[in-house]
């Protein structure tokens, strides 16, 4: 006969199990069973109240239980999202989210509105995709680093197919070409694209199950594999750059590698396409403008080259040694200035001799090559010049006048001899011109 206080005792009772079943383990979020196990305790306590409500009459009313399911789902929430910001595995993240999904459906299948975790489901897709761009961080890193930065050569058809398998590539001129030959990239312009592919695919199936429209979805792959390409692509493509001990040959390299890298953002979005079937024309597709990490690694390797150039001239310089009070000049030029123009001549001959270069790009290696060398020219004048009106040179003999005429003209002759083809007249003996005149 105590039947209302039964009621209240039951549902007080209920809900501190409740609050026990709530409460997450401290290491839940090391494994998936840490997980499955707290998913498990709260389906089995809502099914058992469910079945009490059906079975039973006034024990269980809708309204109690519509008001224990809030407080579980805001508690439910606040646990995973605390846990899962833990998470740097991206397979246990995907392993996860397959949980809170059946989780979800499987309430939702007890008439339980679960739309709070869908949309929590989101906020754990930026998750798994900061776990994606750091896995990938380190999967450039190694290739970037494994690359021997010089063509790749071909010795049979075999290898041929297998490399145009892995990148798209097409060159009329280089097919007909008799084996072996060389591709004009290297190694990791087939690898980085295979693993951007990769990337989108890791990407696909966390929004597989989510009740996503094929435009959100589309999106999703889109808007994180621009951060791929603008922020850890192109941070691991600085970090070669900039490296202390890249050469010449290597950042030409790197320039060849991101043209046809550029090049191929095309086919990534076809692929993209592709998987999702929404249009590129479609108004709300965001498009890969990740194509800028590769003009901008470029210009930062032609930068570092016109930079590692004139360092190397100011090596050459400091060995200068003009004795401003000699009586009689040299028979020929100074030795340093000697050995300079002849480092700048074997330097712009890798330029020209690039394999394929010619056929490929004959605009860009041709333009870095003549900025190269007319920024030398410019830096080689200015430095001559100084060291003609430095202030300690209080005195100068002819005969020292005499000498350093001698490497003035050593410089107007590598200028006039076409170190660089593709300059018009004498632009390049121009760069002495003010050297000259002093």
């Amino acid at each position: 006969g105590a039947r209302e206080t039964f009621e209240s005792y039951y549902r007080k009772q209920r809900r501190k199990q409740a609050r026990l079943v709530l409460q997450p383990p401290s290491n839940m979020h090391e494994t998936l069973d840490g997980y499955r196990k707290y998913f498990n305790q709260i389906v089995g306590f809502f099914v058992v109240e469910d079945h009490i409500l059906h079975t039973t009459q006034g024990l269980v009313n809708r309204a109690y239980l519509d008001e224990l399911w809030e407080m579980a789902l805001s508690k439910t929430i606040a646990a995973l999202r605390t846990h899962s910001s833990y998470c740097s595995d991206p397979s246990l993240v995907l392993d996860l989210k397959n949980l809170i999904v059946l989780f979800a459906d499987t309430l939702q299948g007890y008439g339980f509105p679960v739309n709070q975790l869908f949309d929590m489901l989101l906020e754990i897709q930026d998750q798994y995709s900061e776990t994606l761009l750091k896995k990938w961080a380190g999967v450039f890193r190694n290739i970037l680093d494994s690359d021997n930065y010089s063509p790749i050569p071909v010795s049979n058809e075999d290898i041929y197919k297998k490399i145009v398998g892995q990148f798209p590539f097409q060159d009329a001129e280089l097919e007909k070409q008799p084996f072996p030959k060389k591709f004009p990239f290297s190694e990791f312009v087939p690898k980085v694209y295979s693993q951007i592919k990769e990337f989108i695919y890791a990407c696909l199936k966390f929004s597989e199950d989510l009740h996503l429209s094929s435009t959100e979805i589309d999106d999703m792959i889109r808007k994180s594999t621009n951060l791929l390409l603008t922020r850890t692509l192109s941070n691991c493509l600085q970090n070669v750059i900039k490296r202390k001990n890249v050469g010449l040959t290597e950042l030409v390299q790197i320039i060849i590698n991101t043209t046809h890298l550029e090049k191929s953002c095309k086919f990534l979005e076809e692929f993209i396409t592709n998987i999702t079937n929404v249009l590129p024309e479609t108004v709300h597709t965001t498009k890969l403008y990740g194509t800028t990490t590769f003009k901008d690694a470029r210009h930062a390797a032609e930068e570092e080259i016109y930079t590692n150039l004139n360092q190397k001239i100011d090596q050459f310089l400091q060995l200068a040694d003009y004795d401003w009070m000699a009586l009689e000049p040299g028979s020929r030029a100074s030795d340093y200035l000697v050995d300079l123009i002849g480092f700048l001549r074997s330097t712009f001959a890798v330029f020209t001799h690039l394999p394929g270069e010619v056929d490929v790009h004959p605009t860009m290696s041709g333009k870095v090559a003549q900025t190269a060398c007319m920024s030398a020219c410019k830096h080689l004048s200015t430095s001559l010049l100084q060291l003609l009106l430095e202030a300690e040179v209080r005195q100068l003999t002819l005969g020292a006048l005499h000498q350093f005429n001698l490497d003035v003209e050593e410089c107007e002759q590598f200028a006039r001899s076409g170190p660089v083809p593709g300059f018009q007249g004498d632009t390049l003996q121009l760069a002495f011109i003010d050297l000259r005149q002093v």
